[in-house]
């Protein structure tokens, strides 16, 4: 579990709202039959004699055809304009232009597809994450972190607060866990493995991603009561041993949740660990997730052993963030919604599967990575590819 590294960064519109104060509909107008949009820039000494709006009226007036849009009176000397092909050269070499050049469409940053989403094949998933159009409807995600933002990328039905921190997440760590399971593929962002089901936030962490078990017992306790089933949890959550929350964990799964937990970032056996001890076991429907690095390798800080039941990507993972942008985090935090997300999908396509058998499923779809674990085991990596 890692904080928000410099790579953070924020998508931003401000390259296509430049004008948007004079009407933004004039961007979206569209080319007229033998005329092209043009910005067209006075030379200084226009501008000195202020004469702006009388310039650009003077020019309307001589270039035939010469239409005039926006008005720029700060940034630039000058104006935009729709003209007619014919006329272009002869405004160019007018005296008291000093340059023109064509306007252009352009569009806000486009949605990205993280490596670790890419690597676990979902966009060869039945929702092909990626291609804009995906969705995953039918099956619900808890996330018991520290809180989910309120982001448009992400499905958030309902925050729920275990804490006695404010209701929202000022660390990034349950947002970015979110995004990982379920952001929307759409043209912003990133898309996670189950593009938009809906995620129940419920906070159990604080703004240090600190938190008590009791709060985590009080939020596993919710969810097995009123989990709208089929239903995913994932606790990217790691601490000393706990019986109490390992056994409230496995009650919570009887009851039908499927449970994706982090094997835990201290580089030792995640059978010293809680909630990662909770799933060893077989196909009990507790899946504990180890970290992979881009080259397939396992991380050098992931727990490992035998409650350690599948790998997933979780090195510089890029995510939702918690103001309204992304940013890379690494940890087997990181790695668990990965496989939170692929039994999302499966429970997409077999509602009536149980925890047990999504486990058995996600086990028997992995692929082998050819490597092996600190402890010798061979290493396979979640794959969505054929749910």
């Amino acid at each position: 579990m890692r904080r928000f590294l410099n790579g953070f960064v924020i998508l931003s519109l401000a390259t296509i709202l430049v004008g948007a104060a004079a009407g933004t509909a004039a961007a979206d107008r569209p080319k007229e039959e033998g005329s092209g949009r043009y910005i067209v820039v006075l030379n200084e000494q226009q501008r000195d004699k202020g004469v702006l709006g009388t310039t650009s009226q003077q020019l309307q007036s001589v270039v035939k055809g010469l239409r005039v849009g926006h008005l720029y009176g700060e940034v630039l000397n000058g104006f935009s304009a729709t003209i007619p092909n014919d006329q272009v050269e002869e405004l160019r070499n007018d005296p008291r232009v000093a340059y023109l050049e064509a306007d252009e469409k352009v569009s806000a940053d486009g949605q990205s597809l993280p490596w670790g989403i890419d690597r676990v094949e979902a966009d060869k998933s039945s929702t092909k994450a990626g291609n804009g159009s995906g969705a995953v409807s039918g099956v619900n995600a808890y996330a018991i972190d520290s809180g989910v933002a309120k982001d448009a990328d992400l499905n958030v039905v309902q925050r729920l607060n275990f804490t006695e921190e404010p209701n929202e997440d000022c660390h990034g760590h349950g947002s970015h866990i979110s995004g990982t399971i379920g952001a929307r593929d759409n043209s912003r962002g990133v898309v996670g493995v189950a593009p938009g089901l809906p995620i129940t936030s419920l906070k159990v962490l604080d703004c240090e991603s600190h938190g008590w078990y009791s709060d985590m017992i009080a939020a596993i306790d919710w969810v097995t009561k009123n989990a709208k089933k089929p239903a995913v949890a994932n606790m990217s959550i790691g601490g000393n041993p706990s019986q109490a929350v390992d056994d409230a964990i496995r009650r919570a799964v009887k009851s039908g949740v499927f449970f994706a937990l982090s094997a835990g970032n201290k580089g030792k056996s995640a059978c010293g660990q809680t909630p990662a001890r909770a799933g060893a076991g077989t196909n009990n429907g507790i899946l504990t997730v180890a970290a992979l690095d881009s080259g397939n390798k396992e991380a050098s800080f992931s727990n490992y052993g035998d409650c350690v039941d599948i790998w997933a990507p979780g090195v510089k993972i890029l995510s939702t963030g918690n103001s309204g942008g992304i940013g890379y985090m690494s940890g087997t935090s990181m790695a668990a919604p990965h496989g939170a997300g692929a039994a999302a999908l499966y429970l997409s396509k077999h509602r009536t599967a149980t925890p047990a058998q999504v486990e058995a499923a996600l086990k028997k779809a992995a692929t082998s990575t050819g490597s092996k674990s600190k402890d010798g085991a061979a290493i396979k990596r979640v794959n969505t590819s054929g749910m």
